[in-house]
């Protein structure tokens, strides 16, 4: 399958860079030299077969992953993370690069499936754009949203075009990040959603966070070379969006009758899907409450250990990506493509890795695109 293909450095840093390895690392693990990996990187020299097997070996990368040429055609711009506290940069390029390869493989399955095109709302950002409350008003008035509550947002958000899906981060600092990248000159938007939490107010945040940094920011700025308080500052207007989309000023004012009572935010919470500190913090910016208030009962929250979990943490249902999975499940049932051809085109269309691996980044349970063979059609040799 190699002959007549040439190796691709670039997948070689793509792989090692997706393991969440330095050439460092790397070399320590396949005894191969330091400058070696960065000139196969580079595309000045070629790894021998021997060289190869042990770099394949220790990223876990299919051979052929490494003689792809990439799609020119896909140009992948910033990725925004929304973690809890700082993450290395080394964590960051994992992930953006995992986010990079579901991108790819979305692409793959957009060529059988006719999914939602991105249906968002035109902002001008030339012009500063400051008034987070009149933004997310305009966006939920563009949807259809009105000002009731949002039972299920990466429903809403699938349905409008955004590529979601959700896997393990390994990492309990990250929560969710999204990447822009333009396929053919269309814009599309990619969201990986950790899954380790397990918990429906804290996804709903994170994804409204998600889209606030989608309707915010410009996505043409490289996020490496700002500043920390520009990073921070960047944050936080995505996560005031956050609270103004999730609960509108008028729906969610309606419904605050008892705004100093702590007890009443778990009924608003079953209602809104919004966790009790996200409401209290947006009852404080609505002036529901004063700031005084506020501390008390954040503080009130704390002494009943509801920083870490609140009531009805494990009894509203988790919103769960559910596209990919349906295409897939489409194509297979349709007898449009078996489950080892689905997994045979996608290796074809240039994105050659582990059954297991596809499963992972599209959000699949374990074992769904697994080829499953009928024992009752072996045939015995008769002697």
């Amino acid at each position: 399958m190699l002959k007549n293909r040439s190796f691709n450095g670039g997948r070689l840093k793509s792989a090692r860079i997706y393991r969440e390895k330095t050439i460092s690392q790397l070399a320590d693990e396949t005894g191969v030299s330091k400058q070696a990996i960065s000139q196969f990187e580079n595309n000045k020299t070629t790894p021998g077969f021997e060289t190869l097997m042990r770099l394949t070996y220790s990223l876990q990368f299919p051979k052929d992953y490494f003689y792809e040429e990439d799609d020119i055609s896909i140009i992948v711009g910033n990725t925004y993370f929304r973690a809890q506290a700082s993450i290395t940069k080394k964590e960051e390029a994992s992930y953006a690069e995992k986010l990079s390869i579901f991108a790819k493989l979305y692409t793959f399955i957009e060529d059988y499936i006719n999914f939602p095109k991105l249906n968002i709302l035109q902002l001008d950002h030339s012009n500063d754009i400051d008034d987070v409350e009149l933004i997310s008003e305009k966006l939920r008035a563009y949807w259809g949203l009105g000002d009731k509550p949002i039972v299920n947002l990466v429903n809403v958000m699938e349905k409008n075009g955004f590529k979601i899906t959700s896997f393990d981060t390994e990492n309990s600092k990250i929560d969710a990040f999204t990447q822009m990248q333009k396929v053919n000159n269309e814009v599309k938007y990619f969201i990986a959603l950790g899954n380790d939490k397990n918990s429906a107010v804290r996804r709903h945040f994170d994804l409204a966070h998600e889209l606030g940094h989608i309707m915010l920011h410009e996505w043409v700025e490289d996020t490496s070379t700002i500043s920390r308080e520009e990073y921070k500052k960047i944050e936080n207007q995505a996560n005031e969006f956050a609270g103004a989309f999730l609960l509108p000023r008028r729906g969610f004012l309606n419904d605050l009758i008892y705004p100093n009572n702590l007890d009443f935010y778990v009924e608003l919470k079953q209602k809104w899907k919004v966790s009790i500190g996200a409401m209290l913090i947006r009852a404080y910016k609505l002036n529901a409450i004063t700031y005084n208030q506020y501390q008390y009962m954040i503080k009130q929250a704390s002494k009943r250990g509801w920083r870490t979990c609140e009531p009805l943490d494990d009894k509203i249902p988790l919103p769960k990506p559910v596209l990919a999975k349906k295409a897939l499940e489409m194509l297979i049932t349709n007898n449009i493509l078996t489950k080892s051809q689905l997994v045979e085109e996608i290796h074809k269309s240039g994105i050659s890795i582990d059954r297991e691996e596809i499963e992972f980044l599209l959000g699949l349970e374990k074992n769904m695109l697994k080829q499953e063979y009928n024992s009752k059609n072996v045939i015995s040799i008769k002697y």
